[in-house]
């Protein structure tokens, strides 16, 4: 390994483990109310990136309906990523209330495939490379750092703001469900359901509520993941990135879903920069790797609750 690349790969890694950290919430938030694994997240990801292209009209053919600056842009696809998400809680999961988990999870599948369709016929297959981001590759900042190559860390602009925005809006989530009467509602939800019936809390209102804010964190993380690679259909694999932190952390756990994050970003960055290992494909196994030995010393993850169920 070149120790010299060590400082900027750290800091390049934990720079991309934000914007993981904050699609891992989404999961997590979908889990914690409902006790279902959302494996369509990927897919609103991919849904929020596309609609805000579409909405600032960045289509590459000249007839945009729409031609809004990338914060509006931004607030019309949310707007459409929380009817999107009300809708798939209403239509597609509130009437299988009651049925094998396993169905449950199927839906999910169902609702990815349907999603990627729309996005198919809507946007087209081929990628999307005029997001309207903010700032070019090219802008970077500077960071004197002795002992690291060149004794400077080179950081893309583009990189450090998406992860300040992303661990903004991450912890502004937290607070969210830790401090308000709502939040409260989805944690009691979260508990227990019946529990939360009994004292008044509307229990499908609380379903329907995590779900629009599942559709917000995935439009932001998608809106953060276009500006670094553009848009595409691939934008909805970066779930199964984002599988290990939410394990890693724990599935139950907000601030494990963001240490997970960080330690998937981190290890990514340190196995590309080892020479060590010249694995093809090392860096997409190398947070798998980190999950099995997480799974087999601490199953819960780090920050999961361990749970003993008597029979």
């Amino acid at each position: 390994m070149n120790w010299q690349l060590v400082p900027q790969q750290l800091i390049t890694g934990i720079l991309n483990g934000g914007t993981i950290a904050l699609i891992a919430l989404g999961v997590v938030l979908i889990f914690k109310s409902s006790e279902v694994f959302n494996f369509a997240h990927g897919h609103m990801v991919m849904m929020g990136a596309f609609l805000t292209w579409w909405f600032a009209g960045a289509t590459e053919n000249g007839n945009e309906l729409f031609n809004l600056p990338l914060w509006a842009a931004v607030i019309m696809a949310v707007i459409t990523a929380v009817i999107i998400g009300l809708l798939i809680e209403r239509l597609a999961l509130r009437p299988m209330a009651g049925q094998p988990l396993l169905s449950i999870i199927l839906m999910t599948l169902g609702l990815a495939q349907l999603m990627e369709g729309a996005a198919s016929i809507a946007f087209g297959i081929d990628p999307k490379g005029n997001f309207p981001a903010p700032f070019s590759p090219g802008d970077v900042f500077m960071l004197p750092f002795p002992g690291a190559f060149n004794d400077t860390i080179i950081l893309k602009k583009t990189l450090a703001v998406t992860f300040v925005v992303a661990m903004l809006a991450a912890v502004i989530f937290i607070l969210f469900f830790q401090l308000t009467k709502t939040g409260l509602s989805m944690r009691a939800t979260s508990e227990n359901h019946e529990l939360a019936r009994s004292v008044g809390i509307r229990v499908p209102r609380v379903f329907g509520l995590s779900w629009a804010i599942a559709g917000i964190i995935a439009t932001l993380g998608g809106v953060l993941l276009a500006t670094l690679t553009g848009v595409s259909l691939n934008l909805s694999t970066v779930v199964l990135i984002a599988f290990p932190a939410i394990l890693l952390g724990g599935l139950d756990s907000f601030p494990g879903a963001i240490v997970g994050g960080l330690l998937v970003g981190l290890t990514q960055a340190l196995v590309q920069a080892s020479s060590l290992i010249a694995v093809r494909n090392s860096t997409e196994i190398a947070p798998y790797i980190l999950l099995l030995i997480v799974l087999v010393l601490r199953p819960e993850g780090l920050f999961g609750q361990k749970r003993i169920e008597r029979i």
